[in-house]
C-alpha cells in the first residue's frame, strides 16, 4: 500500500469516525426543555405543567415574593428552597405518564402545583 492509499483510508476512518461520535452524542447535544414558573402570593404560577414523557426538562423556578420559599414534591425527589426575589434551577425527568404533585414547604396550603406527564 502507498502513501497515497494509507491517507485515504486515514480519511475515511476519521470521517466514520466524527460520523460514529455525532451520532453517539445526540443526545448530549439536544436542547433540554425549559419550563418557567412563578412563585408570587404563596402561589405556584403556572400551577400545572405539561411535560413529554421520557424527557429530562428543565424548571426555572423565580421567586417574586419577598420571603423564601421550598419547592418540593416526594413524587420528583425534589426539595429546594428558593430565596424571596431570586430564581432556581430543578431538573426532572425522564419520566413515565402520570401526575407528579409539587407543594411550597412554607406555604403548603396556597402553593400547590402539579407536572402533568403525557
Amino acid at each position: 500500500m502507498n502513501f497515497r492509499a494509507t491517507g485515504i483510508i486515514s480519511s475515511r476512518l476519521l470521517s466514520l469516525l466524527a460520523l460514529l461520535a455525532g451520532l453517539n452524542c445526540h443526545s448530549v447535544f439536544a436542547k433540554t426543555p425549559v419550563i418557567d414558573i412563578e412563585i408570587k402570593d404563596h402561589l405556584f404560577h403556572p400551577s400545572e405543567i405539561v411535560i413529554p414523557a421520557n424527557t429530562k426538562v428543565k424548571l426555572v423556578i423565580n421567586n417574586l415574593d419577598p420571603t423564601p420559599e421550598e419547592f418540593e414534591s416526594y413524587e420528583l425527589n425534589r426539595e429546594k428552597v428558593i430565596n424571596g426575589s431570586r430564581k432556581a434551577v430543578i431538573f426532572i425527568g425522564p419520566l413515565s405518564p402520570g401526575e407528579y404533585p409539587f407543594f411550597g414547604e412554607f406555604y403548603p396550603k396556597t402553593a400547590q402545583g402539579k407536572v402533568i406527564v403525557e
